[in-house]
């Protein structure tokens, strides 16, 4: 096809001319035209990415609501983590280390070893940091407690090796068989007297059985006195279990050892009777630590199942009046 001229009418000459443009005005106009067309679309791609997403972004967006969901779930089990590492450390220090008499461990010991100074840094400025950085800490705080807990436990280990023959010695079971167990007919701390009808502070537990039911020591010991009254406590008898331990057995139908005699954890002792100051047939049960009285339901854990212990329990919660 022929190039297509352009004309322009020449006003001095009264006749139309050919139009001659140069070859940079051409490629000024072609620029000009080009940056326009840039121009147009840029507007257009900025309307577009800000009012409508495209795929990959909105697949992006519901993997971070997704990751979002799941800090939160981790952090509600990190919560129940938390919990049970507290759990976990009251019955080192309540029961484990009271056993074994240690002293506790401080919670400033327990938290040993742990600092988020400038730890936590590079986790801050992104939206969801402070979910992340939450669920960190936690997890940092958890591992911590559990290398601690884990040297408690090496530390009980040791102490329980060498403190085997203690173990045996410590009152750790129910003097009666559960199955001759009919009640907790009283309980230790202040109840009525049911001769006196005042309160007075009652040292022991009440175990209501049959009349003859066996009554076994509670732990390893030597028997240090055997007593027969017609008052008081009426036929009892008295272990001495070392370290500082003693357990009375009182208002016995009768004894079946003697004083001085050596005797093993769940050997036969006497027989549930009705001797001495009492209202009913009973076991009078007492546990003495360094001469002092205290709860036997704290020692009533060796041989029982749970759900004994927390029929025990139950048992001794209920109000009650002593029957000595």
């Amino acid at each position: 096809m022929a190039k297509q001229k352009h004309y322009i009418f020449n006003q001095l000459t009264q006749s139309f001319e050919v139009l001659e443009t140069s070859r940079s005005r051409r490629f000024f106009r072609a620029l000009l035209i080009f940056l326009a067309v840039l121009g147009i679309a840029f507007v257009f791609a900025i309307l577009l990415f800000t009012f409508f997403r495209s795929p990959k972004e909105m697949m992006q967006a519901r993997e971070l609501e997704y990751m979002k969901l799941q800090y939160e779930i981790l952090n509600d089990r990190l919560d129940n983590m938390e919990i049970l590492m507290t759990d976990m450390e009251q019955r080192d220090n309540n029961l484990y280390r009271v056993l074994l008499e240690a002293d506790p461990i401080p919670t400033s010991m327990r938290r040993s070893g742990f600092s988020d100074a400038g730890r936590y840094e590079a986790l801050y400025g992104y939206r969801n940091s402070a979910q992340v950085v939450k669920a960190a800490r936690k997890l940092d705080v958890i591992a911590s407690q559990l290398y601690n807990q884990s040297v408690s436990y090496d530390e009980l280990f040791v102490m329980a090796h060498n403190k085997s023959d203690m173990l045996a010695h410590i009152p750790a079971i129910i003097p009666l068989k559960m199955t001759e167990l009919k009640y907790v007919s009283s309980n230790f701390g202040h109840r009525p007297d049911p001769i006196y009808k005042v309160t007075k502070f009652h040292n022991g537990m009440d175990f209501t059985a049959p009349l003859g039911t066996e009554v076994y020591a509670s732990g390893d010991g030597v028997v240090s006195d055997v007593e027969r009254n017609e008052w008081g406590y009426g036929n009892m008898v008295t272990i001495d279990h070392g370290f500082g331990y003693k357990t009375r057995y009182a208002h016995l139908q009768k004894y079946a050892v003697r004083k001085g005699q050596k005797v093993k954890r769940g050997q036969l002792v006497g027989f549930v009777g009705k001797t001495g100051k009492t209202t009913g047939v009973h076991l009078h049960y007492e546990v003495l630590k360094n001469g002092q009285p205290v709860n036997p339901i704290n020692f009533l854990f060796n041989d029982l199942t749970p759900d004994e212990y927390n029929r025990i329990l139950e048992l001794s919660t209920l109000p009650t009046q002593t029957m000595d």
